[in-house]
């Protein structure tokens, strides 16, 4: 940045505020006075002391004015991490060539300040302004000295440990992304699938035709290459990982276009009923081809939890567990199967929901009222390895081998024993999926046959979708399908399903959380070629959180 990086924040000395929020006085942010002990302080007592207002401006001024200069390593010594922080310093200036860089703090809270940055981005002749919010936190060291908290996010809330921010050439030409219709796909249309714009770019950029443009993106960890063009991290297949994200186009590329399976109609209403919730996720598919025809998210700026979530899926779970047990003779769709108010198994007490038993019930009334201890009660008649088999040959998951076209999470059911299995049947224990895991379940169960899900035609880059060793026995898949069918309509799925006529079945699910107060609420359905599953991070009850969720946008599709 050098010369022609400047600061628009400095006012000298305490109890000013600094550019353009006006002359305030600043309050302690603890208690700020000196310890009148004639003891020296420990370490932990001096990084517990009280920051003060003055501390918490004079760090912000100092570490922001060395940062504008482009003293990395000034700035860096004003952290609690000098080697991350200078390294991400200097590629700040170095590889987002960013000029003309000023910094305005806002509205402190307590040790957290927030500031925006302007400044301008050029290569190669093209040049444009490029403005945005970050925040910085202000901590104590062990030796008192206030420093700022170093975290990838200071330097852009997009960050994350490893990520840089590069301007020049894409790496790949952008596209556009078409539905099932032929119509264009955008962020601002459909803003749940911004980040899957972005995978979609990076997985077929190079094959649709396009030629690359000039920007400054976010090149995430993954992605960035040695001089010699080999990867110097894992590999961008990773389901976690995220694609490199556009921030600003100063000179725009040809884009080639890719068809993708997203239903329109589908995908409104998934946008719809998300963003009316808290913490929700949808993914709709049809379970005769595995397509995925919307995914949708209450936050689309944050994780993708419905491609790449990893939470317990509660007692979705339970169609995976009933299907086992169905095909192992343990239960029988209309025989006597135990549901009593609590059950032991591995040293733990298990219990239903509200405690409540099914006095001579059968499994069909146990599935429909999601008893808990009916399906505990057969773990110590199961091996510890039984349901990590059932759910990797049967329907497909946990495997790490789906190939949808953008990195996606494809759920995980590792083998455990005593408490941990009998947990894991009604999915809890180490059991992980998210709202695509659990939709491809109930389609599975719907069809009898196991269809990987993929949101772009494997035909394009002809790649190899995943499959299953081997299908359902027949008469547990018949038995299977009824017993969803029956939870749809006199069980504790239909009270949400209850508008919905025709060819349906349904799945409620609840998942504890440690810390949380209330469970996430799950919920799966079909209606007719369409499956769907939803989460409700911390709803509750599946059958009231996620089932009107699932219900409404079933209703939107149609069968």
């Amino acid at each position: 940045m050098g010369k022609e990086t400047k600061v628009a924040l400095i006012a000298v000395g305490v109890g000013v505020a600094v550019a353009g929020v006006g002359v305030t006085a600043y309050a302690l942010v603890g208690g700020g006075s000196d310890s009148s002990a004639d003891e020296p302080l420990t370490p932990q007592q001096l990084q517990a002391k009280p920051l003060t207002a003055a501390e918490v401006e004079q760090t912000t001024e100092q570490f922001l004015a060395a940062w504008a200069k482009g003293d990395a390593a000034g700035a860096a010594r004003l952290t609690d991490d000098a080697a991350a922080a200078k390294a991400a310093l200097a590629s700040y200036a170095k590889d987002a060539h960013l000029t003309g860089v000023t910094f305005t703090p806002g509205k402190k809270a307590g040790p957290k300040v927030p500031f925006k940055v302007a400044a301008t981005v050029s290569y190669e002749g093209k040049s444009k302004p490029y403005a945005y919010a970050s925040e910085l936190t202000v901590v104590r060291t062990t030796a008192g000295k206030p420093v700022v908290d170093w975290q990838p996010s200071v330097v852009h809330p997009g960050l994350k440990a490893g990520d840089i921010l590069r301007a020049g050439e894409a790496g790949t030409p952008p596209i556009k992304a078409v539905d099932r219709n032929g119509g264009e796909i955008t962020a601002e249309k459909y803003p749940s699938l911004g980040s899957v714009l972005d995978g979609l770019r990076e997985k077929f950029g190079d094959k649709a035709g396009g030629s690359a443009g000039i920007e400054l993106q976010i090149v995430r960890a993954e992605a960035q290459k040695d001089k010699d063009g080999s990867d110097t991290a894992k590999s961008k297949d990773d389901g976690k990982a995220l694609p490199d994200k556009t921030l600003l186009t100063l000179s725009k590329g040809t884009p080639g276009t890719v068809k993708t399976t997203i239903s329109p109609a589908a995908q409104a209403a998934a946008e719809r009923e998300v963003a009316s919730r808290s913490r929700a996720a949808i993914v709709v598919l049809k379970p005769s081809t595995g397509e995925i025809l919307a995914a949708a998210n209450s936050n689309p700026s944050g994780m993708n939890v419905a491609l790449q979530g990893s939470l317990a899926p509660g007692s979705t779970m339970k169609i995976v567990t009933a299907s086992m047990l169905l095909e192992k003779g343990l239960a029988g769709i209309d025989k006597p199967h135990p549901c009593p108010k609590y059950f032991t198994s591995g040293g733990w007490k298990f219990q239903n929901v509200e405690e409540f038993e099914i006095k001579g019930g059968t499994f069909r009334t146990s599935f429909a009222a999601s008893c808990n201890t009916a399906f505990i009660s057969q773990a110590d008649k199961l091996g510890d390895g039984d349901l990590t088999k059932q759910t990797q040959e049967v329907f497909g998951l946990g495997r790490g081998n789906w190939q949808i076209g953008v990195p996606s999470f494809d759920g995980a059911v590792p083998v455990q024993s005593a408490a941990q299995k009998a947990a894991s049947l009604i999915g809890q224990g180490g059991v992980r999926m998210n709202p695509l895991n659990v939709a491809s379940v109930i389609a599975t169960a719907k069809t009898g046959v196991f269809k990987q899900p993929y949101l772009v035609s494997p035909e394009v880059d002809g790649r190899q979708l995943a499959t299953a060793s081997r299908t359902l026995d027949p008469k547990a898949a018949a038995q299977l399908r009824e017993l969803l069918a029956y939870t749809a309509t006199n069980g504790s799925a239909a009270e949400a399903m209850a508008s919905l006529g025709g060819d349906i079945g349904g799945k409620t699910g609840s998942a504890e959380v440690d810390g949380q107060k209330k469970p996430n609420g799950w919920f799966t359905g079909w209606r007719g070629d369409t499956a769907a599953a939803a989460v409700m991070q911390e709803g509750g009850r599946g059958g009231k959180s996620s089932g009107p969720l699932v219900a409404a946008v079933l209703r939107a599709v149609g069968g």
